[in-house]
C-alpha cells in the first residue's frame, strides 16, 4: 500500500473514532465501541472500517446495527474532518480480537491462580 492511502487510512480511523462519540443511536451511546483498524481502497471510495464492542455478542449486534444505521452521517462527519474531495463509504466490521485476548487472558489468569500453570519460579 501507498504511504498516501495508509495516511488516509489512519485519518480516517481517528476521524471515525472521534465521530463515534458523537452519534445519538441509543445502541452505540451507551456502549464502549472502539475503532481498531480502517483500510481504505485505493480508489478512496471505500473504506472497511474494524471495531471491537466491550461487552456481550447481542450487545455487539445491536452496536453494529446501530453504526450501520448513522453510516451516513458517520461518512458526512468523517468527509469534513479529513477533508477529502468524496468521502468514502463506509463499511463496519466487528472485530473480537480485544474480546478475545482478555478471555485468554482472564483463563491465564484463573489458571494460574489453581496453581495449573506453571509461573515464574522464585529467584
Amino acid at each position: 500500500m501507498s504511504t498516501r492511502i495508509d495516511r488516509i487510512s489512519e485519518e480516517v480511523m481517528k476521524a471515525l473514532a472521534d465521530a463515534i462519540r458523537l452519534v445519538k443511536d441509543p445502541r452505540v451511546q451507551g456502549a464502549m465501541v472502539s475503532v481498531i483498524r480502517c483500510e481504505v481502497t485505493n480508489d478512496l471510495r471505500y473504506a472497511k472500517c474494524y471495531v471491537s464492542v466491550l461487552g456481550s455478542a447481542q450487545q455487539a449486534g445491536e452496536v453494529m446495527k446501530g453504526l450501520k444505521s448513522a453510516a451516513g452521517w458517520l461518512r458526512r462527519e468523517v468527509g469534513h474532518r479529513v477533508q477529502l474531495r468524496y468521502a468514502p463509504e463506509l463499511v463496519f466490521e466487528l472485530d473480537n480480537s480485544i474480546t478475545h485476548g482478555a478471555h485468554i487472558s482472564e483463563m491465564l489468569h484463573e489458571l494460574k491462580s489453581e496453581g495449573k500453570l506453571g509461573g515464574e519460579e522464585s529467584q
